[in-house]
C-alpha cells in the first residue's frame, strides 16, 4: 500500500517508521528544513520538503498513486485543507488529527460527507484515556479493551511475588479446563544481561519468569483473577497529581474529578495555572510551579498521592518528577504511602523506555502509539474486517480485533485448519457479544469477532483470511 504522511512530528515519524517497516510504501512529508533534514538523515523511506497544502508537494510524494494519507501536522486547520486536497486527488482513505473542538463539528464533518474510510483522531484525548485504564488498574502496563469490552488485553511485568511465576503454561491451562477465562499471548522477556529482549508468542511448554512481559487476553469478568495472578491487585486511587495542567491535563483532571477523586494539578505556566484555578475553581487545587523543583513537589505533597502523573511535553520533567515522588513516598514509609505513589510517565522519545523500567516508573505513555494504533486499522483491512488494532511500546506483537466476513478463507473452519504461522495466536472469539478463549478446535462463524496476537509481518495475511 502507498501511504502518505504529512507531518515529521513524533506522530508522524513514528506511523511512517511502523508503515515502512512493515513493507508499505511510505512518503513523509515536512515543511521544516531542520526538521526534514534530519528526519531524511535517519530514515530509508522517501521525504519531502515543503507544505502538504501545496499541491506540487504532494505531487512529488506521489499522490496519485496514493491509497491511504496521514495528516498529522500540529495546526488543525492544515490537516483539514491536506486531507480535502487528498480527496479531490482521487486518495480513497485519509486520517487526520485535529485537537480543536471547535473544528469536531457537524459542520466540519461535512466537508468529507460520502467519505466512508476516514477519522478523526486527537492524540491528547487518547493519551487521557490511556491513562485512567492504567489507573483502574495500577501495575499493568498498558491496558486496552476491545469487542465492545468483552475482553481485555493486559500488559505487565510479572513481580516475584506474582503466583503466575514459575507456573508452566501447560499447568496454567490445565488448571484452566474446559472454559478457559484468559491466555498468554506474548512473553517478552530478556535471557540474559546483555541481550536484548525478545517477545515470543508461546508455543508449546513454557515456563513463567519474574521480570517477564505478559500480554495477556481475557474476559472482562476474568480481569480481577488475571491481575491477582500477575500480582497487580491494588486498590483504586483516590488521591492524583497531575504534572502538567495542558491540554491532557484539562482533560483528565475533568474526568478524575467526575470519578470522585482529589485532584491536584502543577502549571508552569502562571496564565495557564490561572486558567485552570478559575475552571477548576473548589474542585480541583491549582499549584503555579514547576514540576522538577522540589519544594514545589513537596507543596503539592507528592509524596503523599496515591498516583502521580507527568503529562507535560518535557520528558526529562515528567520522569524526574515521577522519580522523586516515588523516592519521596518510601522515605515517608507510613502504611498509605509504603512503596511510593503510582507514577505515570507519558514520554515522547521511546529510547528512555528501558531506563524508566530501571527506574521503576511504573508506567509510560506516548502519544504516537495511540494514533499508530488508527492508522494500522485502515491498512490492515478493507470495510469492516479489522476492527480494532493494539500496538506495544514493549514489545512488536500487535493484537488485532478482526470480524468473520461470510464466505471468507476462515468461515466455518477450526483454527487448528486455518494453518496459521508460529507467530500468529487466535487468542478469543466473540459471539452474539459472549466472549470464549479459543482452542485449537473452536470453528469461526460468520459475524464472529476475533482477537489474535501476531508479529506485524504476518498481520497483513492474517487480515486476508478474514476479507
Amino acid at each position: 500500500m502507498r501511504i502518505i504522511v504529512v507531518g515529521a512530528g513524533e506522530t508522524g515519524t513514528y506511523v511512517a517508521e511502523r508503515l515502512n517497516g512493515q513493507g508499505h510504501e511510505v512518503a513523509l512529508i515536512e515543511k521544516a528544513p531542520e526538521r526534514f533534514l534530519e528526519v531524511r538523515e535517519q530514515s530509508d523511506f522517501l521525504t519531502v520538503l515543503g507544505s502538504g497544502t501545496d499541491m506540487d508537494v504532494l505531487q512529488a510524494a506521489g499522490i496519485e498513486d496514493t491509497h491511504l494519507l496521514v495528516a498529522v501536522t500540529r495546526s488543525d486547520e492544515t490537516n483539514i485543507v491536506v486531507a480535502l486536497l487528498a480527496r479531490r486527488a482521487g486518495v480513497a482513505k485519509t486520517v487526520v488529527r485535529v485537537e480543536s473542538r471547535s473544528l469536531r463539528r457537524a459542520e466540519v464533518d461535512a466537508l468529507f460527507d460520502g467519505a466512508d474510510d476516514h477519522l478523526v483522531i486527537d492524540p491528547d484525548e487518547e493519551v487521557a484515556e490511556a491513562v485512567l485504564r492504567l489507573m483502574e488498574y495500577p501495575g499493568a502496563l498498558e491496558l486496552k479493551r476491545m469487542a465492545g469490552g468483552e475482553v481485555v488485553i493486559l500488559s505487565a511485568r510479572l513481580p516475584g511475588h506474582a503466583p503466575l511465576v514459575g507456573q508452566s503454561l501447560h499447568a496454567l491451562g490445565a488448571e484452566l479446563e474446559p472454559d478457559w477465562d484468559f491466555i498468554v499471548g506474548s512473553i517478552t522477556r530478556r535471557e540474559h544481561e546483555e541481550a536484548d529482549e525478545d517477545t515470543i508468542i508461546p508455543r508449546g511448554d513454557w515456563i513463567l519468569r519474574e521480570a517477564d512481559l505478559l500480554t495477556v487476553i481475557c474476559k472482562r469478568r476474568a480481569l480481577r483473577d488475571v491481575t491477582t495472578r500477575m500480582g497487580l491487585a491494588r486498590d483504586m486511587p483516590t488521591r492524583a497529581l497531575l504534572l502538567g495542567g495542558g491540554r491532557t491535563g484539562q482533560m483528565l483532571a475533568e474526568q478524575l474529578i467526575e470519578r470522585g477523586l482529589d485532584v491536584a494539578i502543577i502549571e508552569k505556566r502562571e496564565e495557564r495555572a490561572k486558567e485552570l484555578s478559575e475552571m477548576f475553581a473548589g474542585r480541583a487545587l491549582v499549584f503555579g510551579g514547576d514540576i522538577a523543583n522540589a519544594e514545589m513537589l513537596d507543596e503539592a505533597d507528592a509524596a503523599g498521592q496515591d498516583v502521580v502523573i507527568g503529562l507535560t511535553g518535557a520528558d526529562d520533567a515528567n520522569v524526574l518528577a515521577c522519580l522523586y515522588a516515588k523516592d519521596a513516598g518510601r522515605r515517608r514509609r507510613s502504611p498509605r504511602d509504603e512503596g511510593g505513589p503510582e507514577t505515570i510517565a507519558v514520554v515522547h522519545s521511546l529510547g528512555l523506555l528501558g531506563l524508566l523500567e530501571s527506574h521503576q516508573v511504573d508506567a509510560t505513555l506516548s502519544p504516537r502509539t495511540a494514533s499508530a494504533n488508527s492508522v494500522l486499522r485502515f491498512v490492515r483491512g478493507e470495510g469492516e474486517t479489522v476492527a480494532a488494532v493494539a500496538t506495544s511500546l514493549h514489545g512488536d506483537a500487535e493484537v488485532l480485533e478482526l470480524a468473520v466476513a461470510e464466505g471468507c478463507g476462515c468461515d466455518g473452519k477450526s483454527i487448528a485448519d486455518l494453518g496459521l504461522h508460529e507467530d500468529v495466536l487466535i487468542a478469543a472469539i466473540v459471539r452474539d457479544g459472549k466472549p470464549q478463549i479459543a482452542r485449537g478446535r473452536s470453528t469461526l462463524r460468520a459475524q464472529d469477532h476475533v482477537i489474535a496476537v501476531t508479529r506485524p509481518s504476518q498481520a497483513p495475511i492474517l487480515s486476508s483470511l478474514f476479507e
